[in-house]
């Protein structure tokens, strides 16, 4: 049993790559505005390590602003086939330019073009509005590689905490807490079910 919750993350997510049938890098993402209201969504893990846990957004939607209000955030991994949870909570800074650029650059193009195509969580009077846009990009960029529209890029939520939970009979489940020692590691806990 590994008390690194790093390479616990690692094993866990592996098996869920392996066998959860869509998304297993989905996650919910849970932030905060300014005065505390909540509110949750789903978004992609897009890269993870020691420094962090990583999506891409655009940058001036709702997520966006409430982590600009209040730079903190929690995450939730759930594999309901492995009977698997994962919750990360930490602070939030932006991903830097050029790992946004690489991330980016590795998307398809038309997921390139809808990037400069979207208003994201703003009103959209029809659908035909946000299509005519995405043309109008295909046409703007046609004949060049896609680059990285400067309102959008990445976020890393950096842990504070870290509690893996698994499934067990009768409701007896197990849940591993995992905190910063204040040594540069971690110190690991158990929690009631």
């Amino acid at each position: 049993m590994t008390h690194d919750p790093f390479a616990l993350f690692d094993a866990w997510y592996a098996e869920a790559r392996a066998s959860e049938p869509n998304d297993s890098n989905a996650m919910a993402l849970a932030t905060a505005d300014a005065e505390g209201r909540p509110s949750v969504r789903m978004v992609l893990l897009k890269g993870h390590g020691r420094d962090g846990f990583v999506f891409y957004t655009n940058r001036e939607g709702r997520k966006a602003g409430e982590l600009a209000a209040n730079p903190h955030a929690a995450l939730l991994f759930h594999w309901k086939s492995l009977r698997r949870q994962i919750r990360i909570e930490g602070a939030v800074t932006l991903a830097s330019d050029a790992e946004s650029d690489a991330y980016f650059a590795t998307r398809s193009r038309d997921s390139q073009l809808g990037a400069w195509a979207s208003d994201q969580s703003r009103p959209l009077d029809a659908r035909a509005t946000f299509e005519a846009r995405f043309a109008a990009m295909e046409t703007r960029f046609a004949g060049q590689d896609v680059p990285r529209p400067p309102f959008w890029g990445g976020y890393r939520v950096v842990p504070e905490r870290i509690e893996f939970w698994q499934d067990r009979a009768h409701r007896l489940h197990e849940r591993r807490l995992f905190l910063p020692d204040g040594a540069g590691g971690w110190s690991e806990g158990l929690l009631y079910p």
